[in-house]
């Protein structure tokens, strides 16, 4: 009785363009539908390692670290400037699941910034913040705003102030 071997099963033709769309290790630019460009690391599909993400929409630039398609890491966001014609950094510091987490300094204007701890987004923890107006403070932050024990420096002197209900105005002066 002869023996036959059945021919071998081939995949179909899909299953071969899928594997070769796959995104892991080092790529060059990527461009989503919505016009967002990627430069970077992959794994599984998603964002990971270094890379750098540019928004079409405002135009925005995230340059570090990525952690299964989330900023997670040192990183750096930057915005353009219309009137100057190139970018100003916005944010630079530690991300943890696509939030400002760690110690990080945040610009607000040109001569206003805060550089401290962040968490889910917001100050919180030891931090302290330049006014444009030439005023500090100095100490700790909870959800955003100054609460706790702390410093202000008014543009000529010096207070050290307790926080109570989130604002340095309506602190208790110590003496």
């Amino acid at each position: 009785m002869p023996i036959s071997k059945c021919p071998p099963k081939s995949q179909p033709p899909w299953k071969e363009w899928d594997q070769k769309a796959q995104k892991n290790g080092l790529r060059h630019q990527v461009h989503a539908v919505n016009g967002d460009r990627y430069v970077g690391e992959w794994k599984d599909n998603m964002k990971h390692g270094k890379g750098t993400q540019i928004w079409k929409k405002k135009g925005t630039i995230y340059e570090g670290d990525w952690k299964f398609g989330k900023r997670d890491g040192y990183g750096t966001l930057s915005r353009p400037d219309k009137e100057k014609g190139k970018y100003r950094k916005v944010y630079s510091g530690w991300w943890k699941g696509d939030k400002k987490s760690g110690y990080g300094i945040q610009f607000y204007g040109p001569n206003e910034y805060y550089e401290g701890e962040w968490c889910s987004d917001q100050r919180c923890g030891w931090g302290r913040m330049y006014y444009s107006n030439g005023d500090i403070y100095e100490g700790q932050w909870w959800n955003d705003k100054p609460d706790g024990e702390g410093m202000q420096r008014l543009s000529g002197s010096c207070r050290s102030r307790r926080c109570a209900g989130g604002s340095v105005g309506h602190g208790q002066e110590e003496r």
